[in-house]
């Protein structure tokens, strides 16, 4: 559990103080790719504290998420319709969602450690 979290504050770290520049023709594609990567990073991290991680799993859905995103970014572009936006709701509802049982799942296990003496 502790190394999905400081893999994350170190690429935020990295992000930060790196001079990158994106053009903002790629912007799409650079927001669904960190929603995705945060998608994967969180259900890992969830996985992982209700003993059920498995790697496959968890590489596929981090590459074949990507994938579908990245398609429908470029479909959407060639139309000139936003679809991404789509993948763009897909992945924060699913983030959300992540944040919140691994938010439910520390205050239990906070509560039961208190009770106990």
């Amino acid at each position: 559990m502790l190394f999905p979290i400081l893999g994350i504050i170190a690429g935020i770290l990295l992000g930060l103080f790196l001079p990158v520049n994106i053009s903002a023709a790629y912007a799409p594609y650079l927001s669904i790719a960190i929603l995705a990567s945060l998608d994967s990073v969180l259900g890992g991290a969830r996985a992982n504290m209700e003993k059920n991680f498995d790697i496959n799993i968890f590489m596929s859905g981090f590459i074949s998420n990507s994938m579908v995103a990245a398609g429908l970014a470029y479909i959407g572009d060639l139309l000139g319709v936003p679809i991404y936006l789509a993948a763009i709701f897909v992945f924060g509802s699913r983030i959300f969602n992540n944040i919140a049982i691994i938010r439910r799942y520390f205050i239990s296990s906070f509560q039961r450690n208190k009770r106990q003496p």
